[in-house]
């Protein structure tokens, strides 16, 4: 998976996640694998990470005039996850 260029709309992006929950483990994954990538391609673009036991994972992304888009990311493989921040991109 290549790093996506970040922007346009879109103005940030926060990740929920459980640090052990089997339902978030594709979001770990891609932690793991992609956020190091994404972030050196987009630097000064928020992309904010947060953990609290026993949460469904999830992405929230915030748009201009303060629209914001929720999607869920309980039992997704790292790259459905890749997936969904492409299409929370695009989205507007």
């Amino acid at each position: 998976m290549s790093a996506v260029r970040l922007g346009g709309r879109l103005k940030e992006l926060r990740i929920h996640l459980c640090q052990t929950s089997p339902q978030s483990a594709g979001v770990r994954e891609f932690i793991q694998k992609c956020y190091v990538n994404i972030k050196k391609t987009n630097p000064n673009f928020p992309i904010l990470i947060r953990e609290c036991k026993g949460v469904q994972p999830r992405i929230w992304a915030r748009y201009e005039r303060g629209r914001e888009l929720c999607e869920p990311l309980t039992d997704l493989k790292c790259e459905q996850v890749y997936s969904i921040i492409l299409k929370l991109n695009n989205i507007i």
